[in-house]
């Protein structure tokens, strides 16, 4: 494949949050709690929350909902003398951690699955000494980034520069008739603003702002592949982890990983859109909290749209995804009659197989993106969490909503969006 991988489908490394939730009802009710508690504290358990919920069976007990830190004390223990006091007890699964505020990708945008110069034998790189000290130099940039500050600026080499004006001049001449509408409209205005031209490579930071300023979406330096539930939470705040060191000089039309050809060419013009750039954000965001099996889906739904999506556009099929954008050779491959060609359904599309090392036998085709969008929102609501989640762009944070005061308070700012927007109507017509 010339076109670059995401990220891997190794095992996630992110950490997992030290909380294990309890649901359990009394044989006294309220009579038996304090015993409850004294268990809890009795094996050094520490509570992080506990609430009483009304109980799903048809008895008028309460049930009782407890999370605990399962990182420090005898929780094993606790649990087996509380089954002794209890009518029922339920212990959930272990919830993933993830990021709250944007700062909080600064915990795990260096955790890696491969980066600098750890190079697989088969790259062509992988014998170049130069090349492997020159990734692991400007992978350095990434490794001590941290978020709000500016990001650093590369000063490219000639040979460097050879080898982006390569892809860049192949790649341009077929976006007029290949890539989709939206593409075409994004890419001539990072030329103007960004110095996007075949003699000269973009900075990181350029685009960053333009992105901002367009849609609410920034770039951060990434020193190499993230696993694919660090990636997609980074989405769920509309930052978009990127490279920024380039493929081998001897193969310029071939990259096995992300490059910055991959990320700036195929991936950051549909940034720049705001239907794209809210589609990308829901990926992220059902991302949150998911179970690793949802995270798999979602990777994969991300692996047939971002990456390698079609759409349906005036009667005709076009390219989307940033690993056909990327791609001389299957962005004119995937518009032939040679791959099959199916209509993007998340639960479908979820469940297909793909090879990462060659073109795709199969491309799932979208009939916009806002109708995309639509459809994995409604896939999000299949995914098994207890809870839901809000991006609030003011704060750069995503509230997790659990509680009937947040939903009231979540539908006081929509029904204020809506009075505005019915405000606005009635004086343009």
């Amino acid at each position: 494949m010339d076109g670059g991988q995401r990220y891997t489908s190794k095992p996630d490394t992110v950490d997992v949050a030290g909380s294990t939730s309890i649901v359990f009802s009394l044989k006294d009710n309220f009579s038996a709690l304090g015993h409850a508690l004294e268990v809890f504290q009795r094996h050094n358990v520490k509570l992080l929350h506990i609430e009483s919920r009304p109980s799903k069976t048809e008895t008028e007990d309460n049930e009782f909902f407890v999370s605990c830190d399962h990182q420090n004390g005898g929780l094993r223990d606790a649990i087996d003398e509380l089954r002794t006091i209890c009518k029922t007890l339920t212990i959930q699964k272990t919830e993933q951690w993830f990021p709250r505020r944007i700062e909080e990708l600064d915990r795990f945008a260096n955790k890696v699955l491969s980066a600098g110069a750890e190079l697989q034998a088969d790259h062509p790189g992988f014998s170049d000494e130069v090349y492997k000290a020159r990734r692991k130099e400007i992978a350095q940039i990434a490794i001590d980034y941290k978020h709000g500050q500016e990001i650093p600026r590369v000063q490219y080499r000639e040979d460097e520069i050879n080898t982006w004006r390569t892809v860049f001049r192949e790649l341009t001449k077929l976006y007029p008739t290949n890539a989709c509408r939206e593409f075409n409209q994004s890419f001539p205005l990072l030329i103007q603003t960004c110095g996007y031209r075949e003699d000269n490579i973009p900075q990181l930071e350029d685009i960053s702002k333009f992105l901002k300023n367009r849609t609410g979406f920034r770039l951060r330096p990434v020193a190499g592949l993230l696993s694919p539930r660090d990636f997609l939470a980074g989405l769920a705040f509309r930052v978009f982890h990127s490279t920024q060191y380039i493929r081998h000089p001897s193969r310029p039309m071939y990259t096995p990983e992300p490059d910055v050809c991959h990320e700036l060419l195929g991936h950051v013009p549909l940034f720049a859109d705001q239907a794209f750039a809210q589609f990308s954000q829901e990926l992220g965001l059902a991302s949150l909290g998911a179970p690793d099996e949802y995270i798999d889906k979602l990777s994969t739904c991300y692996w047939f749209t971002v990456e390698f999506g079609l759409c349906r556009q005036g009667g005709q099929i076009k390219a989307y995804g940033a690993g056909l954008l990327s791609s001389f050779g299957e962005l004119k491959y995937c518009l032939t009659d040679k791959p099959e060609l199916r209509p993007f359904e998340p639960l479908q599309t979820a469940e297909q197989k793909y090879p990462i090392t060659e073109f795709q036998p199969v491309y799932y085709v979208a009939e916009s993106f806002e109708s995309s969008q639509a459809q994995m929102r409604a896939f999000a609501a299949t995914i098994p969490r207890p809870f839901t989640v809000h991006y609030n762009p003011y704060t750069d944070s995503v509230e997790v909503i659990t509680e009937k005061e947040q939903v009231i308070g979540l539908l006081r700012t929509i029904k204020g969006d809506l009075d505005l927007a019915e405000q606005a109507l009635k004086m343009i017509q």
